[in-house]
C-alpha cells in the first residue's frame, strides 16, 4: 500500500462518475449495481461529512450482498470495525475516532485489507500513506432537499474498467 502520485490523481478524476440521488433511500439502486461488481479484496473508501449517508450506503450494500437482516449494519464508530457475512465478508470500518495512520495501525485494522472480503472504510483520510492504491473512493455530498451528489472515483486499472460498467448500468 502506498500513497498515489499526482498524475494518478488527475487520471482518477478524469474517470470519476457523478450520480445524483434525490434521497438517501435512492442509494439502494446504486448499491445494488455496485454489489454486482464487487470482489473479494475490494476496498471502498467512503468520504463525506457527518450525516452524508456513508453508513446508509453501507447498509444498502450489505443488503445487496445478501447480509441477513439479523446482522444489523450500524456505524462502527465506537467498535472501529464490524464484520458481516454475505456473498462476501464485509469489514466495515469507521476511523472517525482515530487521529492518523499510526492510530489505524495500532488498532490492528490493516489486517482487514489482507483478508478475502470487502473493506468499507468511513473517514478514510485517517489512513494517510496506508491508503490502498487499488480502491473506489465514494464521496457523498448532501444537496438540496435531502438529495445526495455521489462521486465515484476509481483507482487502479480494475476499478477504471468497472466504473465504465457501473456507468453503463446506471444509464440503462
Amino acid at each position: 500500500m502506498a500513497n498515489t502520485a499526482q498524475p494518478q490523481e488527475e487520471q482518477a478524476r478524469d474517470h470519476a462518475l457523478v450520480v445524483f440521488c434525490p434521497s438517501v433511500e435512492s442509494l439502494a439502486p446504486l448499491a445494488e449495481i455496485l454489489a454486482t461488481m464487487l470482489h473479494a479484496g475490494d476496498v471502498l473508501l467512503l468520504h463525506g461529512e457527518l450525516g452524508a449517508g456513508k453508513t446508509t450506503l453501507t447498509q444498502w450494500l450489505a443488503q445487496a450482498l445478501g447480509v441477513d437482516e439479523s446482522q444489523y449494519v450500524a456505524s462502527p464508530s465506537f467498535a472501529l470495525m464490524h464484520e458481516y457475512q454475505g456473498r462476501l465478508p464485509i469489514f466495515h470500518m469507521d476511523l472517525y475516532r482515530l487521529r492518523d495512520e499510526d492510530d489505524v495501525e495500532a488498532a490492528g485494522l490493516l489486517d482487514c485489507f489482507e483478508r478475502q472480503g470487502l473493506c468499507i472504510v468511513e473517514w478514510p483520510d485517517r489512513l494517510g500513506t496506508l491508503t490502498p492504491d487499488e480502491r473506489l473512493d465514494i464521496l457523498l455530498q448532501p444537496a438540496d432537499s435531502g438529495a445526495r451528489r455521489i462521486t465515484l472515483t476509481p483507482w487502479g486499472f480494475d476499478w477504471n474498467q468497472r466504473i465504465q460498467r457501473i456507468a453503463a448500468r446506471l444509464a440503462a
